[in-house]
């Protein structure tokens, strides 16, 4: 495990598998799952369906996700010295 990944491990929530880092985020309506992957110094969001409802995780812009949700993504990789610009980054 790298060290910004164990840095990440460390903030609220934060889940580490090999080279990637998973948190999980429950709004009133929406649920995402949002991925930090260290090789390629990217962030990704999934919007995941509701519990009463079968189906898998899709992909979403990031136009599409609340702000308040991104700018902690952003503290997250801030506080475990990650460049929080990653977060905007586009594939």
């Amino acid at each position: 495990m790298t060290n910004d990944l164990t840095a990440l491990a460390q903030q609220d929530g934060w889940h580490v598998e090999d080279r990637a880092a998973r948190v999980h985020y429950s709004g009133a309506t929406d649920r995402y799952s949002i991925e930090y992957y260290h090789p390629s110094e990217c962030v990704l969001y999934w919007k995941v369906p509701p519990t009463d409802v079968e189906g898998a995780a899709v992909p979403v812009a990031r136009s599409a996700v609340p702000d308040p949700l991104r700018a902690r993504i952003r503290e997250d990789l801030a506080a475990a010295d990650i460049d929080p610009e990653i977060e905007s980054r586009t594939l």
